[in-house]
């Protein structure tokens, strides 16, 4: 390292030299020599690199340009599609509203039919209740008047055969022959 850096000031020494005799050397002044490196760096980098730093430029540009109008025409596809699936939104909306409408009016229907049923059987109801009730009424009254016979005959057998001497039973069994032959 130490003939490096050896070398680098000999160099040195020998160019500043040149330098005082005219001759080619380094301006050992770094503000003059920056800009001037700097004004030539440029002016390389203008010279070579402006169709290449052109080329990536427009590229870049025109990638820019294509992407954009590719978002653009998904925006409008996207808001095409929005459109159309509002519009079949508001049309399935109409649909139910409709559906649930009929639906509504049939259950009415349906309600004032069970209730028109529903009177038409307590009618029958009450029909078939009274029939009952006054089939049960003369069923009742019959019994109760084939009771009576009952009873009466018992008391009349009873009396009869407590109260009849012969001699009454032939008065009676003679009056109902003249009855009979009387009716004839």
């Amino acid at each position: 390292m130490q003939t490096v850096l050896l070398l680098a000031v000999e160099a040195a020494s020998e160019i500043s030299e040149a330098a005082e005799g005219g001759g080619f050397g380094i301006n050992s002044d770094i503000l003059e020599t920056n800009l001037i490196n700097l004004l030539i760096i440029i002016g390389v980098l203008i010279y070579f690199g402006r169709g290449f730093l052109g080329k990536t430029l427009g590229d870049r540009r025109a990638k820019i340009e294509a992407a954009i109008e590719d978002a653009e025409k998904r925006k409008k596809e996207a808001a095409a599609a929005l459109a159309d699936q509002q519009q079949k939104l508001a049309q399935a909306q109409a649909e139910a509203n409709r559906i649930r409408a009929a639906a509504e009016e049939s259950a009415k229907a349906a309600r004032a039919s069970i209730l028109a049923q529903a009177e038409q059987d307590i009618e029958r109801m009450r029909a078939t209740a009274a029939q009952d009730l006054t089939s049960q009424q003369e069923r009742v009254i019959r019994e109760l008047r084939q009771r009576v016979v009952a009873l009466a005959m018992q008391q009349v057998e009873q009396r009869l055969q407590s109260g009849l001497n012969p001699e009454a039973q032939q008065q009676l069994i003679d009056r109902s022959i003249a009855m009979l032959g009387g009716a004839q």
